[in-house]
């Protein structure tokens, strides 16, 4: 490829032909800040934060959008630069609500940040404030345009990473805002709630609904048994909240901190991923052996759900019926385990930690309940997970390794834990259906072909005598293709895994927000990558890697259930899906 030779900051620089002056400082380690930027998503240069100086050059540049020259001098730091930048800055904070103490995005703001780098310091231009729209009557996310700052990087989100673009800009000048059609609310629209306009908003702007009350009422409530569960992905990203290295895998600390929060019992939802596995594989082989619809998709990203209910409703039919893992674990909760236990369903209160801001809709689906009861009470995002923890004045740093309550549902498989990585829920049913129709154990566990952080894998695998051709995708941009490819009648696959995230559940809306400058830099790059193994290195260090090994699971059909897609499982442990109106605005 060609290089460009330039000085950036008096240092002789190579860079690609046609990379912007951003990309090839931070290849050597040059730091210019940013804002609106998103790597491979936004680059409008509409914020004015990444300003730099050009020799000879008559005005400042947007570093994010000017690519390099062949002879360019770039000053990054030069007066006239940091000037220009202290300005752009101190702009956006006068028309920004300045509640930073009780904002949540406090000290991981990059608004904050960029203050302190600059030495923002005074109001230096005040006057009006545009008026702001505050929205929250959605599940999970909440919208507060005094926080915005027009940077568009949820608009990008959105239309590039989800297909969707229901974020736009509206009005002109100074009453210019970001929200769905006609400033209307998230309900009113074909949102997917998956959150990740939420991790990629640089402020406070956009962020979860917090259902922390609701859970802190409970654990206060002596007739109620609260109990908790995790799902997989959390482990892999709770410790950043605390400080610690991405990707560390918090198992033992987390547990830990969970029953110190006075949970009646810490359980782990990978027990119920073993559990899906083996619902929604004997549902797969069910569909091959009698003609049933294929290809069959998985169904246990709320926000994939969301998207095909609005966007491919004629494709229904496709979407294995069973629950997600946490659902089926509160179903059974309520159910054989309140049963063994012989406390009455009424008085059980189910906590789920979940990496998805998705699952706080989720748990209100209608369709979504065991008689009476809902399955799940509430969901707790990664980040309101770290918040209770610091709310109950909880040591992280001095708590020891604790593993779950080991009762009923305390046992899990590898299987179970890389649930929480595109291409997990594939590869968890793989080795449950191969194991089975092969007739033996199965002695190679690991499926390579379904790892990666690539949108779309796809392979084929001998099982049983036959062979499958199975595809996974995260993102919905990724999907689109194959749904498309379905829709045509052309698909040659018979199992499709999709989750509604780039990266799975490791890189959910609910989970840890990692700054844009960390995310795109050299030391932030590879952060799924990172999180994913940390969920790897667990599955290979079980004793056991295959959901069907998992001995409560064989007790719980044994005892409960009778056999995987029996009539007392498809009552408790499946559900169905339905159309639903892509706008709802007039």
């Amino acid at each position: 490829m060609a290089t460009v030779n330039l000085k950036i900051n008096g240092r002789d620089i190579q860079a690609e032909a046609g990379q912007t002056i951003l990309e090839a400082a931070r290849a050597n380690g040059i730091h210019i800040p940013t804002l609106c930027y998103l790597k491979d998503i936004t680059k409008s240069g509409a914020c004015r934060v990444c300003l730099v100086e050009v020799k000879n050059g008559r005005a400042l540049l947007s570093a994010c959008t000017t690519p390099v020259a062949e002879g360019m001098e770039v000053f990054t730091n030069s007066e006239r630069a940091l000037k220009g930048r202290k300005n752009s800055v101190e702009l956006i904070m006068s028309n920004h609500n300045k509640n930073c103490l009780s904002c949540k995005r406090n000290q991981n703001c990059e608004l904050q940040t960029l203050c302190e780098e600059l030495g923002v310091r005074e109001n230096k231009f005040e006057g009006e404030h545009t008026k702001p729209t505050f929205e929250d009557a959605s599940p999970g996310i909440v919208r507060d345009t005094s926080k915005c700052v027009l940077c568009g990087r949820c608009i990008d989100t959105c239309k590039k990473v989800q297909g969707l673009g229901i974020l736009g800009l509206q009005n002109r000048g100074f009453n210019t805002k970001v929200g769905p059609v006609f400033d209307k609310g998230f309900n009113d629209v074909n949102c997917m709630q998956c959150g990740q306009c939420v991790i990629n908003c640089p402020v406070g702007a956009l962020t979860e609904k917090e259902d922390i009350h609701y859970v802190i009422d409970a654990l206060n409530n002596p007739n109620k048994t609260v109990i908790v569960q995790t799902a997989p992905a959390v482990r892999a990203s709770l410790g950043e909240e605390f400080g610690m290295p991405i990707g560390t895998n918090v198992t033992g600390k987390m547990a830990a901190a969970l029953r110190a929060c006075g949970f009646d019992r810490v359980y782990d939802t990978n027990f119920g991923a073993d559990l899906t596995i083996m619902e929604e594989g004997t549902e797969l082989l069910k569909r091959i052996e009698n003609g049933g619809v294929l290809p069959m998709f998985t169904s246990c990203s709320p926000g994939w759900i969301r998207y095909i209910e609005y966007q491919y409703p004629e494709l229904l039919p496709h979407l294995s019926s069973a629950k997600s893992p946490h659902m089926m674990f509160g179903a059974i909760v309520k159910t054989y385990w309140a049963e063994k236990n012989n406390i009455d369903p009424k008085d059980i209160y189910v906590v789920s930690i979940m990496p998805c801001i998705a699952k706080k809709s989720e748990i209100k689906r209608p369709e979504c309940k065991t008689g009476e009861y809902v399955d799940v009470d509430a969901v707790l995002t990664t980040r309101e997970c770290a918040r209770l923890i610091k709310c109950f004045g909880i040591d992280w740093e001095e708590l020891p390794d604790e593993k779950f309550d080991p009762d009923l549902l305390g046992d899990y498989t590898g299987a179970g834990v890389i649930f929480g990585a595109t291409g997990g829920v594939m590869e968890a049913a793989l080795r449950t259906v191969k194991q089975k129709l092969d007739g033996k154990v199965l002695e190679e566990v690991d499926f390579m072909a379904c790892r990666g952080m690539d949108g779309v894998k796809e392979a084929e695998v001998e099982v049983g005598g036959k062979t499958l051709k199975i595809a996974i995708a995260s993102s919905m941009t990724a999907a689109k293709p194959l749904l498309e490819a379905v829709k045509a009648g052309e698909s040659p696959y018979t199992f499709i895994e999709i989750m509604g995230c780039p990266g799975g559940c490791i890189n959910g809306g609910g989970q840890s927000i990692i700054p844009a400058s960390k995310k795109n830099g050299r030391l932030g790059y590879g952060y799924k990558e990172l999180r994913m193994k940390a969920l790897y290195d667990e599955d290979l260090a079980m004793p056991l890697r295959v959901s069907s090994d998992n001995p409560q699971i064989q007790q719980l059909y044994k005892d409960f259930l009778g056999e995987p897609g029996s009539e007392k499982a498809e009552e408790l442990l499946h559900t169905s899906y339905s159309q639903k109106d892509r706008f709802n605005v007039f």
